[in-house]
């Protein structure tokens, strides 16, 4: 089996579609904008220092969804994919996931952002499979909570691995293939039978340096 593994954040994306969403929900929801946008900032600033709280950060979005009503959200995210998604979709990240659909790869995104907001993304760049932070629904609406294992750090590497057994397979007999920007993927880049730096922090950058790790660089490092 051949996977194609690909982060969305500044990887395939040169925009955050976590904080982006947040934003526009913030705007369209009549929220605090203050209040919001300094929270969604601390997060961003947290992620990259690596002192992130992913529990914190997942319970933030989380309820950012239970907060509106499921077909208010659904109109809210067309007007997301209109206005800030496709705009961001370029076309040297399309052909990258091109090529390995042309190769018979198997196509996942495995990303922080959950699967709410990015699984139309997903399928803009026909990616079939999604792992990401499951939001729980009950009776057609968020509950504000969560299924299952998150995705960061660790934990993306804890969903693939579940996402394979249950298909019968491990990544020791998988061949994988991963892009990421963020230093927080190393333990998945660690994993992989091919980590590709894409985007790459600074950090990140040095490390491929020193293990002679392909990279990439699909975007402007001014707007990745």
């Amino acid at each position: 089996m051949h996977l194609a593994l690909f982060d969305l954040d500044h990887t395939l994306l040169p925009i955050d579609s976590a904080d982006t969403w947040s934003h526009h929900v913030v705007e369209r929801g009549g929220l605090d904008r203050a209040d919001y946008g300094a929270r969604i900032r601390r997060f961003a600033d947290e992620y990259c220092a690596g002192t992130f709280d992913v529990d914190a950060y997942v319970r933030f979005q989380m309820e950012l969804l239970a907060a509106f009503p499921r077909a208010t959200l659904d109109d809210w995210h067309r007007e997301f994919m209109q206005h800030h998604v496709s705009p961001a979709i370029h076309a040297q990240a399309r052909a990258l996931v091109e090529r390995h659909r042309a190769a018979g790869d198997e196509l996942a995104l495995v990303t922080g952002t959950n699967a709410y907001v990015v699984t139309p993304i997903a399928q803009s760049f026909g990616i079939d499979h999604v792992l990401a932070v499951e939001p729980e629904q009950a009776n057609g609406r968020f509950t504000g909570g969560h299924v299952g294992t998150h995705t960061y750090q660790d934990g993306k590497v804890r969903k693939v691995e579940e996402w394979l057994a249950a298909r019968g397979h491990t990544l020791a007999d998988t061949t994988t293939t991963f892009y990421s920007d963020s230093i927080n993927d190393l333990p998945l880049l660690e994993k992989v039978t091919t980590p590709v730096v894409t985007n790459g922090d600074a950090r990140l950058r040095a490390i491929a340096r020193e293990r002679g790790w392909a990279t990439l660089q699909l975007f402007d490092p001014a707007h990745a």
